[in-house]
């Protein structure tokens, strides 16, 4: 006779304890820049690396502070407000045209040869033209950043819906759902995980198309901090950008990782431990 199996739940003490375990793990991730900081300041201060090609990480931070009073803020704000604002133009085109190309075979032929054509231009390559069509005011930033987020937000969605479990879709027609309720009921929140996927891709190639834009004609933002920088042999003052470019990067990053999981914590997936 087969033995019966005592599944018993885990106490409020095991519980704990695998609380406190894990909480370690989220200083993991500042464990390898803290090294490469304290790395570089060594071998800064021993001689071994020039300071005038990589300052000291103090010296950067005395730079970021110095920025601070000089008016660091406007330039990180006109690049964070570029940022979402060519996002969200470039991500919403690609949610719709997306899920169009997506949900029907006909769109998908008609549009997808040509986006997997442009995806292939680098984005440099758009800016003589931006230029030439919108001048050097705020367009050509917001256009150039919005075509940097648009495609892998496109892929996300295309990719997403095609890739719904048929068995779903099969089930769905069983209920006898309408083709609006099966792509809101159905094929929405199973393609959300690549959705999020793409949304995040896409948010990361904007902060970098934003620097692209800010090296053309901008008079503030980080890019053009980067570029000052470049132009006065400052190399602490290119540092100092890309040092702030990384933490809002990071930040924007997990804003979206939280959403991620508020919308999606319905998933029973699997979890690394």
């Amino acid at each position: 006779m087969a033995r019966d199996t005592l599944i018993v739940p885990a106490s409020d003490a095991d519980t704990g304890e695998r609380r406190k375990l894990r909480l370690p793990r989220a200083a993991l991730g500042l464990l390898l820049p803290v090294l490469a900081l304290a790395a570089a300041e060594v071998g800064v201060r021993a001689g071994l690396i020039p300071a005038n090609l990589l300052p000291a990480p103090t010296e950067i931070a005395a730079t970021i502070a110095s920025l601070a009073q000089q008016g660091l803020g406007g330039h990180v704000l006109a690049s964070t407000v570029r940022v979402a604002i060519g996002f969200a133009c470039g991500a919403l085109l690609a949610i719709v045209l997306g899920a169009a190309v997506g949900l029907n075979r006909t769109v998908e032929a008609l549009l997808d040869p040509t986006f997997q054509a442009l995806r292939a231009i680098p984005s440099l390559a758009w800016v003589p033209l931006l230029l030439l069509w919108l001048g050097i005011d705020e367009a050509p930033k917001l256009v150039l950043i919005g075509v940097g987020a648009f495609f892998p937000v496109y892929m996300g969605v295309a990719s997403g819906i095609r890739d719904v479990d048929r068995k779903l879709i099969d089930a769905a027609r069983m209920y006898r759902l309408s083709r609006p309720a099966l792509a809101r009921r159905v094929l929405l929140p199973a393609a959300l995980p690549s959705i999020f996927t793409g949304l995040r891709n896409g948010l990361s190639l904007a902060w970098m198309f934003m620097v692209a834009a800010e090296l053309i004609a901008a008079s503030q933002g980080l890019g053009y901090l980067l570029s000052d920088g470049r132009e006065t042999s400052r190399a602490d003052i290119v540092l100092a950008a890309i040092v702030l470019l990384a933490l809002l990067g990071k930040a924007s990053d997990s804003l979206m990782r939280h959403l991620e999981q508020r919308l999606l914590a319905w998933r029973d997936n699997y979890s690394a431990t």
